[in-house]
């Protein structure tokens, strides 16, 4: 698997060229082959910050993501590096290292918000890296967060019924982990000694009043603590003397400042720990590919002078591999088949007992590969391309049996035809010893096996092809009187009537085993969209039911801190989520 071997190094997968953002093809390459789930952590901040150090710790490396030494922001863009996951065999790390947010050599500061929104939108966990205390200037800063509303959607379309609101974005934005580098306080409180993340959280306090200082104040606060489920803060001493920091990747451990390497080894364990895979709507866990197509994605969409929408870039990504999916159903059909049917079969029914094991394992496969098919339009893709298979196996089985019969016919009866040429039958009583012969013959093709279904009809056509050679000898017997030979030819007319009744009683009996398997075929299509639908949708409630928790707990907490219009605004949510769930409660999964 990709996640077992080692990436040498770091490779620009968004560049930044000031203008616009543009997708590399070889970062994407690189993703296409990572077939494992992926931990996706994301860092951003203001450059010169220190964030490409804590990056390449990440990695397990010295070097790799680019330090800058000095006051000139060196990552550009969005750089990617991927390494096997410390403590996740089946998963693999993707490392996101964001350029520095508000450098001053840039002409146009508007790409800082994009490449702020697409960390959100691209990562599992998000580091936000600042220097010093969380004060309002670090507040501020993190100015982005405000405007991830006016950047992101969460749906392509809200209803009136369904309005787009904190819930839609808490289901799909990652962890926040808040790093503050040269941090010199003693964190305490009243003189109570607290954690980073009680810090973190008191800091994230609002301000009573309603002026448009303390609307500044608080949007920030509020947009984290409504945004980002899952919140937790490190701090870090200075990691030695100042002079000595542009050296920072060539330092051993033991050059720096104990605290600091301890602090540094905690933030990696609780990364390597915590941090999530990257899981979509649905529950749908992302690997390299559908990354790869997150990012072209929401690229495209703020190329095209659009807002990158996370229901757009999930009905994209299950466009491909919905396709990929009927593709996979139906090779894996194929292959069942493939192993199983020795044509022709006996009969009709042990085709279709065969097709029906089979394809019930592909429309398995195809569930378990697909998700959001919108309309069912890739199911029916599958149920129309099973069907053709269907037909022609039925077709494959009659010609097979057709072909085995005909051969097997012309090896039985070639001494009698030999016979017929030779004059044998053209004599008194040779009618008699030509019927006797052709029934011993008959009786030894009967008893043949596994002719198949055409073994009947295939038979019957070969001996109305002899009736006229028959008719022949039966008229030129002289040992025959008139009236024998007129009772033999009404006993043939006979048995050839009742051997066309009992073949056109045959094809109505396959008639109806082709109609009554297309109706097994719908109703396990039906079965299995049904529990698939089932599962989607408590998948879907439970992570309603999250984001309710969280509003709840939320709306706690502004009560509690007294901030009472807040807490009414978050009612609002809360109800329209409620409704929300009701409606989906109540719906019926319907298939047409």
């Amino acid at each position: 698997m990709a996640s077992d071997i080692q990436m040498p190094g770091p490779v620009c997968l968004i560049e930044n060229t000031n203008t616009q953002l543009v997708v590399n093809p070889e970062a994407l390459k690189i993703l296409s082959d990572i077939t494992q789930p992926v931990v996706v952590v994301a860092i951003v901040g203001l450059y010169c910050t220190g964030k490409s150090y804590l990056m390449n710790k990440l990695a397990g490396q010295k070097q790799g993501f680019s330090l800058g030494s000095t006051v000139q922001s060196h990552t550009k863009g969005i750089w990617m590096w991927y390494v096997p996951h410390p403590k996740e065999p089946n998963c693999t790390l993707v490392l996101l290292d964001t350029e520095g947010l508000g450098d001053v050599e840039k002409g146009d500061n508007l790409n800082d918000s994009w490449i702020f929104a697409l960390a959100i939108l691209l990562c599992s966990t998000l580091v936000y890296n600042s220097m010093g205390t969380i004060n309002q200037q670090a507040m501020d800063q993190l100015h982005y967060v405000t405007e991830l509303t006016d950047k992101i959607r969460a749906k392509s379309s809200p209803d009136a019924n369904d309005v787009e609101d904190s819930a839609d974005f808490v289901s799909f934005f990652p962890d926040f982990v808040w790093t503050l580098r040269d941090f010199s306080l003693e964190l305490e409180i009243d003189g109570q000694p607290i954690s980073a993340d009680e810090y973190l959280q008191n800091s994230l306090q609002l301000k009573q009043g309603s002026s448009s200082n303390d609307n500044k104040f608080n949007l920030p606060r509020l947009c984290i603590r409504k945004f980002f489920p899952n919140k937790k803060c490190f701090i870090f001493d200075r990691p030695t003397q100042r002079k000595k920091l542009g050296k920072l990747e060539t330092m051993h451990d033991d050059e720096l400042d104990p605290e600091f390497v301890q602090q540094a080894a905690d933030f990696c364990s609780y990364i390597f720990t915590n941090s999530k895979v990257k899981t979509l709507s649905g529950g749908i866990q992302v690997n390299g590919p559908r990354l790869e197509t997150l990012v072209l994605t929401y690229v495209d969409a703020i190329s095209s002078g659009d807002l990158p929408c996370m229901e757009n870039a999930v009905l994209a990504l299950a466009q491909i591999e919905n396709s990929a999916a009927v593709q996979k159903a139906i090779a894996h059909y194929d292959q069942q088949m493939g192993e199983k049917v020795e044509l022709p079969t006996e009969t009709l029914q042990e085709l279709l007992d065969l097709h029906m094991a089979s394809e019930k394992e592909a429309i398995e496969v195809f569930m378990k590969n697909s998700f959001k098919d919108v309309d069912h339009l890739f199911q029916r893709e599958l149920a129309a391309q099973q069907e053709k298979r269907q037909d022609d196996f039925c077709k494959e089985n009659m010609k097979a049996s057709s072909d085995h019969c005909s051969a097997l016919l012309k090896d039985i009866f070639h001494s009698l035809e030999e016979d017929i040429k030779q004059g044998v039958y053209s004599k008194p009583g040779g009618y008699r010893l030509l019927m006797q012969t052709m029934n011993e013959l008959k009786k030894k093709y009967l008893q043949e096996p596994r002719k198949g279904i055409q073994s009947e009809e295939v038979l019957q056509t070969y001996l109305k092809s002899k009736e006229s050679v028959t008719d022949a000898i039966l008229q030129t017997d002289q040992s025959l009187t008139e009236k024998e030979k007129e009772i033999e030819v009404q006993r043939v007319k006979a048995e050839s009537a009742e051997a066309a009744a009992k073949m056109l009683e045959e094809m109505q009996k396959k008639n109806q085993q082709l109609m009554e398997e297309k109706e097994k075929s719908y109703q396990e299509h039906v079965k299995q969209l049904t529990e698939k639908m089932e599962q989607e949708r408590a998948q879907l409630m439970a992570e309603q039911e999250k984001a309710l928790a969280l509003k709840l707990q939320e709306q706690a907490t502004l009560l509690k801190e007294g901030f009472q219009n807040e807490s009414r605004q978050l009612q609002r949510e809360i109800e329209n989520l409620k409704n929300n769930m009701k409606r989906r409660k109540k719906k019926k999964c319907i298939i047409s």
